[in-house]
């Protein structure tokens, strides 16, 4: 991160807001009294909010640790077997139909 004077940032404030924005980099502004500070995108700013709300929730952390562990061990979601299985719970629901006595029709 970046690190400049709050007389250099004022000095060229849409210089740095165009920076941050554009190259998605905060910058630490620094003051001589007082505490320093940060400024970063809003896009960057919803994004650091959504992964500390993700890494706070465990049932979400969960999920994400089952999901690459699936897919590390190739057991997770594949669109060739999905699209199996819903193929095959059309003609099961189909037979189901035919079987009830409502017609089917076939295309």
């Amino acid at each position: 991160m970046n690190s400049i004077s709050v007389n250099q940032f004022r000095d060229n404030l849409k210089t740095y807001v165009e920076q941050t924005v554009s190259e998605h980099e905060p910058i630490k502004v620094t003051r001589r009294a007082g505490d320093d500070f940060v400024v970063m995108s809003a896009d960057d700013w919803d994004r650091e909010q959504e992964t500390l709300h993700i890494l706070q929730s465990s049932n979400l952390m969960k999920q994400i640790s089952e999901s690459m562990s699936t897919h590390q061990n190739r057991i997770g979601y594949n669109r060739h077997s999905a699209a199996i299985l819903g193929i095959n719970f059309l003609i099961d629901a189909a037979h189901t139909i035919n079987n009830n006595t409502v017609p089917f029709f076939h295309i």
